[in-house]
């Protein structure tokens, strides 16, 4: 008789973006004639940047002749992409890597769950709390978690991460083995400096954690002063993997394409974490394909710098609009500025699952309640910038007219 992954049963309800799709589906269909603006789920709006778009059809007139057809891939990637990020994505800033040291594949979200694959199920897990979800219910699923109380996991590290600190957490009293950090933040739109991090590394370094960093929304960042990477800050080569993603960078979330930074100084006992992750990736994934590598790389020519900018300045755009609308209509907000996504407290103390789906029903604008993010979220709500300027416009209006 089969035995099914008993954590999976310990999972509350669906997952935070499965509820809220179920719930504006529900009103929508009750309400067809309501034009709904979603300003919830991180899916980017603007297509492919015209340079990906032509590296990605060369690619496709590629596998279409005998002589340039290609197969199997590296499982780590090809090397003419993972050159390509030495040099645009981490040279720049003076960090000094090597083509084994990066892994690509279809996704960072992928990579936050399954870097959990080489670890071992008795390591203890902080998450900041708020959290992007995928890092408590990846955990939960390995049994790293425990069990769930209706409020946190119990054997889950929470750091919270508040107004009353900056939305940055605090070091652990308990030592963690696995540290998640993801700057700038999924869902509060906060930056660290690298004097934050420095203190990170540190005390990953004297306890000999490993740091698992989330840096998807990078590309981001406009203030002087913030690291892109990690690596930036000395020591972090011994005790941190960097994920990053073209997700949001170049808008391929319907794309797939991402890379996770293992570097060879990372070692647990005596043991590499690179090559455990290749001897992982080489078993359960067979590489992200080569037309969607291809279309990658073009975001490193002088012209596809160009066009992924602008995506991503309409993106911090409507952030602004957002971030400023929302104040003036009353509301305490943050984050936003070297980031898609803006935080804002709910009016009264109003619940934020409340307060999600007034906005849903009133304004009929679909957000993010923060309580789905962790018990710290509670009493927030995440807006994002991945829109159209004009409705992003239209949403602001309508939510300031509810209050």
């Amino acid at each position: 008789m089969a035995h099914i992954n008993e954590n999976f049963q310990k999972l509350p309800g669906s997952y935070l973006f499965a509820e809220i799709a179920r719930r504006t589906a529900a009103y929508q269909a009750a309400n067809p004639d309501k034009q709904l603006i979603k300003l919830g789920i991180g899916d980017v709006t603007r297509p492919l940047a015209p340079s990906v778009i032509q590296a990605m059809h060369k690619a496709v007139d590629e596998m279409g002749s005998a002589d340039t057809f290609m197969g199997y891939g590296p499982y780590e990637g090809y090397d003419f992409l993972r050159q390509d990020i030495i040099t645009h994505d981490y040279a720049p800033y003076g960090v000094s890597l090597s083509k084994d040291e990066i892994f690509v594949s279809d996704g960072a979200k992928s990579d936050c769950g399954n870097i959990g694959d080489i670890f071992s199920v008795n390591n203890v897990v902080a998450v900041c709390d708020p959290v992007y979800p995928v890092y408590v219910d990846a955990n939960a699923m390995a049994g790293r978690a425990g069990d769930y109380d209706g409020e946190k996991w119990t054997e889950l590290v929470y750091m919270p991460c508040t107004a009353e600190n900056g939305f940055f957490p605090e070091l652990p009293v308990k030592v963690p083995d696995m540290i998640y950090l993801c700057f700038p933040n999924n869902p509060t739109g906060m930056a660290a400096t690298k004097a934050q991090l420095k203190l990170w590394v540190d005390y990953a370094n004297e306890h000999g954690s490993v740091i698992l960093y989330d840096s998807a929304y990078e590309a981001f960042i406009r203030e002087d002063g913030i690291p892109h990477s990690i690596y930036e800050v000395p020591g972090a080569k011994t005790c941190a993997i960097e994920f990053r993603s073209y997700s949001k960078t170049a808008g391929f979330t319907g794309t797939r394409c991402a890379y996770t930074v293992i570097p060879k100084e990372l070692k647990v006992n005596g043991v590499s974490l690179a090559e455990l992750w290749l001897r992982r990736q080489s078993t359960k994934y067979n590489g992200c394909p080569y037309i969607i590598q291809r279309g990658a790389q073009a975001i490193y020519t002088e012209q596809g710098k160009r066009e992924v900018k602008a995506v991503i300045d309409h993106y911090l755009e409507n952030a602004r609009i957002i971030r400023e609308g929302l104040a003036e209509a009353g509301l305490t907000v943050y984050g936003g500025v070297n980031s898609p996504y803006v935080w804002a407290a709910t009016p009264d103390g109003i619940g934020s699952w409340e307060f999600f789906d007034r906005l849903l029903q009133q304004g009929n604008v679909v957000t993010t309640p923060g309580a789905g993010f962790g018990p710290s979220g509670e009493g927030y709500i995440r807006l994002t910038g991945f829109g159209d300027t004009e409705q992003t416009k239209q949403a602001v209006s309508r939510i300031k007219a509810m209050l």
